[in-house]
Protein backbone atom coordinates (compact mmCIF):
# COMPACT_ATOMS: atom_id res chain seq x y z
CA UNK A 1 0.00 0.00 0.00
CA UNK A 2 0.93 3.54 -0.74
CA UNK A 3 -0.39 6.93 0.42
CA UNK A 4 -0.18 10.25 -1.48
CA UNK A 5 -1.15 13.10 1.16
CA UNK A 6 -1.65 16.60 0.02
CA UNK A 7 1.35 16.73 -2.43
CA UNK A 8 1.59 19.84 -4.37
CA UNK A 9 4.60 20.26 -6.83
CA UNK A 10 5.76 23.81 -7.33
CA UNK A 11 8.19 24.77 -10.58
CA UNK A 12 8.37 28.39 -9.39
CA UNK A 13 5.35 30.03 -9.59
CA UNK A 14 3.83 27.30 -12.16
CA UNK A 15 1.64 24.75 -10.05
CA UNK A 16 2.11 21.06 -11.57
CA UNK A 17 0.40 19.22 -8.70
CA UNK A 18 -2.09 21.23 -6.65
CA UNK A 19 -3.25 19.23 -3.40
CA UNK A 20 -3.18 15.55 -4.53
CA UNK A 21 -4.79 12.85 -2.06
CA UNK A 22 -5.14 9.20 -2.69
CA UNK A 23 -3.97 5.67 -1.63
CA UNK A 24 -4.01 2.85 -3.49
CA UNK A 25 -4.43 -0.67 -1.43
CA UNK A 26 -2.72 -3.64 -1.38
CA UNK A 27 -3.95 -5.60 -4.41
CA UNK A 28 -5.60 -2.86 -6.35
CA UNK A 29 -4.68 -1.06 -9.52
CA UNK A 30 -5.19 2.67 -9.73
CA UNK A 31 -5.25 4.27 -12.80
CA UNK A 32 -4.23 8.06 -13.73
CA UNK A 33 -5.79 9.22 -16.87
CA UNK A 34 -5.91 12.84 -18.28
CA UNK A 35 -4.40 14.28 -21.28
CA UNK A 36 -0.72 15.45 -22.21
CA UNK A 37 0.26 18.24 -19.03
CA UNK A 38 -2.17 17.06 -16.54
CA UNK A 39 0.64 16.51 -14.31
CA UNK A 40 0.58 12.98 -14.42
CA UNK A 41 4.07 12.08 -15.08
CA UNK A 42 4.81 14.88 -12.40
CA UNK A 43 2.80 12.84 -9.51
CA UNK A 44 4.80 10.16 -10.51
CA UNK A 45 8.11 11.49 -9.94
CA UNK A 46 7.15 12.53 -6.82
CA UNK A 47 6.32 9.36 -5.56
CA UNK A 48 9.14 7.73 -7.08
CA UNK A 49 11.07 10.38 -5.15
CA UNK A 50 12.83 11.81 -8.32
CA UNK A 51 11.29 15.45 -7.65
CA UNK A 52 10.78 17.40 -4.30
CA UNK A 53 7.40 17.94 -3.55
CA UNK A 54 5.01 19.52 -0.13
CA UNK A 55 2.94 17.06 1.90
CA UNK A 56 3.67 13.63 2.44
CA UNK A 57 4.43 10.40 0.65
CA UNK A 58 4.55 7.03 2.56
CA UNK A 59 5.17 3.36 0.80
CA UNK A 60 4.47 0.56 2.91
CA UNK A 61 4.48 2.90 5.83
CA UNK A 62 7.96 4.38 5.06
CA UNK A 63 8.55 8.01 4.18
CA UNK A 64 9.04 7.14 0.02
CA UNK A 65 12.61 8.51 0.26
CA UNK A 66 14.02 6.17 2.65
CA UNK A 67 15.54 2.94 1.65
CA UNK A 68 13.05 0.78 3.57
CA UNK A 69 10.44 2.35 1.02
CA UNK A 70 12.74 2.10 -2.19
CA UNK A 71 12.99 -1.44 -1.53
CA UNK A 72 9.08 -2.16 -1.93
CA UNK A 73 9.10 -0.32 -4.79
CA UNK A 74 9.28 -0.70 -8.83
CA UNK A 75 9.32 2.44 -11.25
CA UNK A 76 9.02 1.69 -15.19
CA UNK A 77 9.39 5.04 -16.28
CA UNK A 78 7.72 6.63 -19.69
CA UNK A 79 11.51 6.63 -21.17
CA UNK A 80 13.40 3.96 -20.49
CA UNK A 81 16.87 4.90 -18.92
CA UNK A 82 19.28 2.05 -19.51
CA UNK A 83 22.91 1.70 -19.48
CA UNK A 84 24.58 2.01 -22.26
CA UNK A 85 27.09 -0.36 -22.07
CA UNK A 86 26.01 -2.91 -19.68
CA UNK A 87 24.39 -6.06 -22.11
CA UNK A 88 20.78 -7.02 -21.07
CA UNK A 89 21.72 -9.90 -18.95
CA UNK A 90 24.13 -7.27 -16.87
CA UNK A 91 21.25 -5.06 -16.04
CA UNK A 92 19.60 -7.83 -14.81
CA UNK A 93 23.02 -8.52 -12.76
CA UNK A 94 23.35 -5.44 -11.86
CA UNK A 95 19.60 -5.30 -9.89
CA UNK A 96 20.20 -8.80 -8.74
CA UNK A 97 23.16 -7.93 -6.82
CA UNK A 98 22.18 -3.68 -6.00
CA UNK A 99 19.17 -5.07 -4.30
CA UNK A 100 20.73 -8.43 -2.85
CA UNK A 101 18.75 -11.22 -4.20
CA UNK A 102 19.49 -14.57 -3.76
CA UNK A 103 18.60 -17.12 -6.80
CA UNK A 104 17.23 -13.97 -8.71
CA UNK A 105 18.94 -15.81 -11.70
CA UNK A 106 15.82 -18.12 -12.38
CA UNK A 107 13.52 -14.80 -12.04
CA UNK A 108 15.55 -13.06 -14.40
CA UNK A 109 15.13 -15.74 -17.05
CA UNK A 110 11.86 -16.00 -16.81
CA UNK A 111 11.21 -12.63 -17.25
CA UNK A 112 12.96 -12.44 -20.53
CA UNK A 113 11.59 -15.17 -21.79
CA UNK A 114 8.26 -13.57 -21.57
CA UNK A 115 9.54 -10.24 -23.05
CA UNK A 116 11.39 -11.98 -25.81
CA UNK A 117 14.88 -10.92 -25.03
CA UNK A 118 16.68 -14.07 -24.15
CA UNK A 119 18.12 -13.78 -27.93
CA UNK A 120 19.19 -10.02 -26.93
CA UNK A 121 20.93 -10.90 -23.93
CA UNK A 122 24.33 -10.05 -24.74
CA UNK A 123 23.38 -7.08 -26.53
CA UNK A 124 24.78 -3.89 -24.84
CA UNK A 125 21.86 -0.92 -23.73
CA UNK A 126 22.88 1.34 -26.98
CA UNK A 127 21.97 -1.41 -29.40
CA UNK A 128 19.00 -1.88 -28.53
CA UNK A 129 15.33 -0.21 -29.95
CA UNK A 130 13.49 1.85 -27.82
CA UNK A 131 10.60 -0.99 -27.46
CA UNK A 132 13.31 -3.49 -26.43
CA UNK A 133 14.89 -1.35 -24.19
CA UNK A 134 11.61 -0.67 -22.77
CA UNK A 135 10.92 -4.65 -22.00
CA UNK A 136 14.05 -4.65 -20.28
CA UNK A 137 12.97 -1.81 -17.85
CA UNK A 138 10.16 -3.39 -17.56
CA UNK A 139 12.33 -6.85 -16.55
CA UNK A 140 14.20 -4.78 -14.04
CA UNK A 141 11.73 -3.07 -12.26
CA UNK A 142 10.07 -6.30 -11.31
CA UNK A 143 12.79 -8.56 -10.93
CA UNK A 144 12.95 -7.81 -6.98
CA UNK A 145 9.15 -8.24 -6.76
CA UNK A 146 8.23 -5.25 -5.71
CA UNK A 147 5.14 -5.00 -3.68
CA UNK A 148 4.69 -1.26 -5.03
CA UNK A 149 4.48 -1.07 -9.09
CA UNK A 150 4.28 2.49 -10.84
CA UNK A 151 4.12 2.28 -14.63
CA UNK A 152 4.39 5.57 -16.59
CA UNK A 153 2.79 5.32 -19.64
CA UNK A 154 4.28 1.70 -20.28
CA UNK A 155 2.81 0.09 -23.28
CA UNK A 156 4.18 3.25 -25.55
CA UNK A 157 6.79 1.46 -27.95
CA UNK A 158 6.19 -2.04 -27.09
CA UNK A 159 4.70 -4.85 -29.75
CA UNK A 160 1.55 -6.84 -29.47
CA UNK A 161 2.96 -9.70 -27.57
CA UNK A 162 5.08 -7.48 -24.86
CA UNK A 163 1.44 -5.49 -24.77
CA UNK A 164 -0.15 -9.10 -24.38
CA UNK A 165 2.74 -10.03 -21.68
CA UNK A 166 2.05 -6.80 -19.76
CA UNK A 167 -1.43 -6.70 -19.01
CA UNK A 168 -1.26 -10.23 -18.03
CA UNK A 169 1.41 -9.09 -15.62
CA UNK A 170 -1.05 -6.32 -14.16
CA UNK A 171 -3.71 -8.61 -13.15
CA UNK A 172 -0.97 -11.35 -12.08
CA UNK A 173 0.70 -8.41 -9.73
CA UNK A 174 -2.91 -7.29 -8.63
CA UNK A 175 -3.66 -11.34 -7.40
CA UNK A 176 0.01 -11.48 -5.72
CA UNK A 177 -1.05 -8.64 -3.12
CA UNK A 178 0.85 -5.81 -5.11
CA UNK A 179 0.01 -2.17 -5.05
CA UNK A 180 -0.59 -0.84 -8.95
CA UNK A 181 -0.38 2.80 -10.12
CA UNK A 182 -0.52 3.36 -13.82
CA UNK A 183 -0.39 6.35 -15.13
CA UNK A 184 -1.42 6.54 -19.33
CA UNK A 185 -3.68 9.06 -21.45
CA UNK A 186 -4.68 5.79 -23.77
CA UNK A 187 -8.06 4.58 -21.83
CA UNK A 188 -8.06 1.58 -24.46
CA UNK A 189 -4.93 0.70 -22.64
CA UNK A 190 -6.38 0.00 -19.22
CA UNK A 191 -9.32 -1.70 -20.39
CA UNK A 192 -11.58 -3.22 -17.39
CA UNK A 193 -8.89 -4.31 -14.72
CA UNK A 194 -8.39 -0.82 -13.07
CA UNK A 195 -9.99 -1.03 -9.68
CA UNK A 196 -10.11 3.05 -9.36
CA UNK A 197 -9.63 5.89 -11.75
CA UNK A 198 -8.37 9.44 -11.20
CA UNK A 199 -8.68 11.60 -14.27
CA UNK A 200 -6.34 14.49 -13.66
CA UNK A 201 -6.68 18.05 -15.32
CA UNK A 202 -4.43 21.13 -14.97
CA UNK A 203 -2.05 19.40 -12.05
CA UNK A 204 -5.35 18.85 -10.20
CA UNK A 205 -7.45 15.52 -9.77
CA UNK A 206 -10.78 16.69 -11.47
CA UNK A 207 -13.04 13.06 -11.15
CA UNK A 208 -12.59 9.95 -9.21
CA UNK A 209 -14.85 6.71 -10.15
CA UNK A 210 -14.62 3.22 -8.74
CA UNK A 211 -15.18 0.15 -10.98
CA UNK A 212 -17.77 -1.74 -9.16
CA UNK A 213 -21.65 -2.48 -9.31
CA UNK A 214 -22.21 -0.02 -6.59
CA UNK A 215 -20.71 3.21 -8.05
CA UNK A 216 -23.69 5.31 -8.46
CA UNK A 217 -22.80 6.50 -11.72
CA UNK A 218 -24.49 6.08 -15.02
CA UNK A 219 -21.28 7.34 -17.19
CA UNK A 220 -18.46 4.96 -17.73
CA UNK A 221 -14.94 5.98 -17.81
CA UNK A 222 -14.72 7.10 -21.27
CA UNK A 223 -17.62 9.17 -21.16
CA UNK A 224 -16.78 10.76 -17.80
CA UNK A 225 -12.73 11.40 -19.23
CA UNK A 226 -14.23 12.80 -22.16
CA UNK A 227 -16.63 15.11 -20.59
CA UNK A 228 -13.70 16.26 -18.14
CA UNK A 229 -10.77 16.74 -20.83
CA UNK A 230 -13.31 18.20 -23.57
CA UNK A 231 -14.71 21.22 -20.71
CA UNK A 232 -18.06 19.90 -20.36
CA UNK A 233 -18.35 19.70 -16.54
CA UNK A 234 -16.46 21.58 -13.80
CA UNK A 235 -13.27 20.39 -12.61
CA UNK A 236 -14.70 20.13 -8.81
CA UNK A 237 -16.69 16.87 -10.25
CA UNK A 238 -16.42 13.70 -8.18
CA UNK A 239 -18.23 10.54 -9.76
Amino acid sequence: MFSVQNVTKRYGKVVANRDINFTVRDGEIAVLLGPNGAGKSTIIKCICGLLRFEGAIEIGGHPNKSLEAKKLLGYIPEMPAVYDLLTVGEHLEFIGRAYELEGWEPDAQRLMERFELLDKKDKLGKELSKGMQQKLSICCALLHKPKVVVFDEPLVGLDPHAIKELKLMFRELKEEGASILISTHMLDSVEDYWDVAHIMMHGSFAATKYNRSDDGDEKDLEELFFEITEGKVGTDEIA
